[in-house]
């Protein structure tokens, strides 16, 4: 397949820029770059330029049967939320339930321009077979609470989830080892956790430091912070990490994270909508910690759109620094896309446009009021843009969205699935 007159975005040391080639795409692959007239009568050919092409936006924390509980328990803090609110109704949930709140985050994801997440849940085959089934690129991974003594079960299923996922669908699927949190894991199981991860050569993810009371908790517990109590289980040695939020860290946290393999996943409006605070992003980056963005789960943020991440991301570093020049857009679009794809360990196959990388690209429709006059690609796709002017979307080489039409699912079915299943869950609560 040739994309035509493609008109796409690149990032060179910090800056994005704007080009018009063609895309010749083999199976899953950007194969060359350039003037490919010449390969013209050989292959599909589709004309772009009426879009402008980015690399695919990468969702870095995600919890995708929660879209069941979107809007169900808003306006509390974190804690009352979790434990007063969702894990009840996550606990009547069943496997039926998970699938379809899987697919309609998909749904959405793909919608908005998403084309590869990281998802931590339980039932993950249920939610492998959704992403297999979807066509969506994602980083899977176990959530595991130990909160008692008989946590062996857990960590085997994030055994049986490797072994029996982890690059599937020509690598499409990736899987992580996920102890949820410092709080709700006791230090011998965060070990056990991190000897997994090594053992199988995967990466690590959790919640970190994402509220004041959960950093007042482990102090209390342990007399030391949640990062310090992960350095003690040997998080931070070697095994690249996934950590969501980091919200609040001490000076001594941001010294023992310098250097980190991985980084944080900022999520900037479940951050804000339940009041945790928002991450310091500009001294994460003179630390030279790599930050990418996420949504959290739909049950918190309530959206899916990484376009809304990105806006929620620069509008609160300038408010935190009170300054407007402040993480500018083009930061902002390396840490959707290319940060992400880094931080998942997945960035030597997608976050970008190049040869060799992976074909998963988002078509955007700047012919719209609110995208003209385009002074700035950067800057009118960070504050401008939004989901609903994503068009069509790519991944691995296939088309999953053309023209708004979701491809590789019953759109309609979803939606009625998913607010019947909704309905009937919190029945049962």
């Amino acid at each position: 397949m040739i994309l035509k007159n493609a008109r796409y975005l690149i990032e060179t040391n910090g800056t994005w820029s704007e080009r018009q080639d063609d895309l010749l795409i083999e199976g899953n692959t950007i194969q060359e770059i350039g003037n490919l007239e010449p390969l013209y009568a050989q292959h599909e050919v589709s004309d772009v330029k009426d879009y402008l092409i980015l690399p695919g936006l990468v969702n870095g924390h995600q919890h995708t049967p929660m879209s069941l509980l979107r809007c169900y328990s808003d306006d509390l803090p974190l804690m009352d939320w979790l434990n007063k609110k969702m894990l009840p109704a996550e606990m009547k949930m069943t496997s039926e339930d998970r699938y379809w709140g899987a697919m309609l985050s998909i749904a959405e994801m793909i919608k908005s321009g998403t084309t590869a997440y990281a998802d931590m849940y339980i039932d993950m085959d249920t939610i492998a077979g959704v992403v297999q089934e979807t066509g969506i690129r994602a980083s899977l991974s176990r959530g595991m609470i130990a909160m008692d003594s008989n946590y062996s079960d857990r960590i085997e299923e994030s055994r049986n989830l490797v072994k029996k996922w982890h690059g599937q669908e020509d690598g499409r699927i990736t899987v992580m080892i996920a102890p949820h949190s410092p709080y709700m894991c006791p230090l011998d199981f965060l070990q056990d956790a991190v000897k997994l991860a090594k053992e199988l050569n995967v990466p690590l993810h959790t919640h970190l430091a994402e509220t004041a009371d959960e950093r007042n908790m482990i102090q209390e517990r342990h007399n030391m912070s949640p990062v310090e109590y992960l350095q003690q289980a040997g998080f931070f040695d070697q095994t690249r990490v996934n950590l969501a939020h980091g919200v609040h860290f001490t000076e001594d946290d941001l010294t023992i994270l310098e250097g980190l393999n991985g980084g944080i996943i900022h999520n900037p409006v479940s951050n804000a909508k339940l009041a945790c605070g928002t991450a310091n992003l500009l001294e994460l980056a003179k630390r030279g910690i790599k930050v990418g963005l996420g949504t959290d789960g739909p049950g918190s943020a309530s959206t899916l759109d990484m376009f809304m991440e990105m806006k929620a991301a620069a509008w609160m570093q300038k408010l935190l620094q009170k300054d407007a020049s402040a993480l500018p857009a083009h930061e902002i679009l390396t840490m959707a896309t290319k940060n992400g794809a880094e931080i998942l360990g997945i960035g030597q196959e997608t976050g970008s446009i190049e040869v060799g990388k992976k074909a998963d690209l988002v078509l955007m429709n700047m012919n719209q009021p609110h995208l003209v006059p385009a002074h700035q690609d950067p800057s009118l796709l960070v504050y401008a843009a939004a989901g609903q002017d994503v068009d069509s979307v790519m991944v691995d080489g296939k088309w999953i969205m053309k023209h708004r039409e979701l491809l590789t699912m019953d759109e309609e079915k979803v939606m009625f699935e998913a607010k019947s299943r909704a309905e009937d869950l919190i029945r049962r609560v």
